[in-house]
């Protein structure tokens, strides 16, 4: 027998966001985090790469803080394009899968989030191979969390209501496209039609760029994704964070206009 979330327009929905690395969840889910935990609701962030003593942690902490989504919740793996991020730790790409979702479905039963937000199967506009991992993982760990048979140890099973993955339609990637592609990097996004919750963060914008600023080892350098936005004039930073895109990949029966309208409020 399983729980069942409930997501109802009497209540902002809980959420647990599940990224590769600090600082994804400010730049993909940043306004959405922040809304929901402005609306009363539970929000939580589960990051897999990075150790816990080292600095890229401490700027999550402040990250999280700012948006109001509590304590890291840090599985302190290996980043795949950097060693020092948790050194004598297995690469998150090279964790053995059923241990990787095992560790996710820990966090899930824990948590109990009516809404999972993750990468998308492309991993992102620039297809890191630790974001379409955490992808794969997060899918599977919602679908095993539900089910009281597999991985018992993780507690008592959790079925959430709806998965989302934080994604960029081809018409939304505007200043982005040519932002990342002047660095030489290959810009991912996803035809228009499979983007289901468009979100409009604008109010909560200036608290997103907040935590994305609270990741400052980011700021520095060439090619990372908050040192570009950082040189941008404001008003073009502010129209690339103020909306926000994703694709429910499920799970949960219903009209997916019920968990959008969840989602965003």
């Amino acid at each position: 027998m399983t729980t069942s979330a409930s997501t109802t327009a009497a209540r902002c929905p809980s959420l647990l966001g599940v990224f590769a690395h600090p600082d994804d969840e400010s730049l993909l889910a940043g306004g959405v985090l922040a809304r929901h935990a402005a609306g009363g609701a539970r929000t939580a962030v589960v990051t897999a790469t990075w150790a816990r003593n080292t600095a890229r942690a401490a700027e999550l902490d402040a990250a999280l803080t700012v948006l109001g989504a509590g304590e890291p919740r840090m599985l302190g793996h290996g980043d795949a394009r950097n060693e020092s991020s948790a050194p004598a730790r297995p690469r998150w790409c090279d964790v053995h899968l059923t241990e990787a979702v095992a560790q996710v479905v820990a966090h899930i039963r824990r948590f109990r989030p009516d809404v999972v937000v993750t990468h998308d199967a492309l991993g992102q506009l620039t297809g890191h191979p630790d974001h379409r991992r955490t992808h794969r993982v997060a899918v599977l760990a919602v679908e095993a969390a539900g089910i009281g048979r597999l991985h018992p140890e993780a507690g008592e099973p959790w079925q959430t209501g709806a998965l989302y993955a934080a994604t960029h339609p081809r018409s939304g990637t505007g200043d982005l496209g040519p932002l990342l592609s002047g660095v030489g990097k290959t810009v991912h996004s996803v035809p228009d039609e499979d983007v289901t919750a468009v979100v409009d963060v604008t109010p909560w914008v200036v608290q997103k760029w907040a935590a994305i600023s609270s990741h400052t080892s980011q700021l520095r350098g060439e090619r990372a994704l908050p040192a570009l936005l950082s040189r941008l004039d404001e008003a073009t930073r502010i129209r690339i964070l103020a909306t926000e895109y994703f694709t429910r990949i499920g799970p949960g029966a219903g009209p997916a206009h019920v968990i959008q309208r969840g989602l965003t409020v």
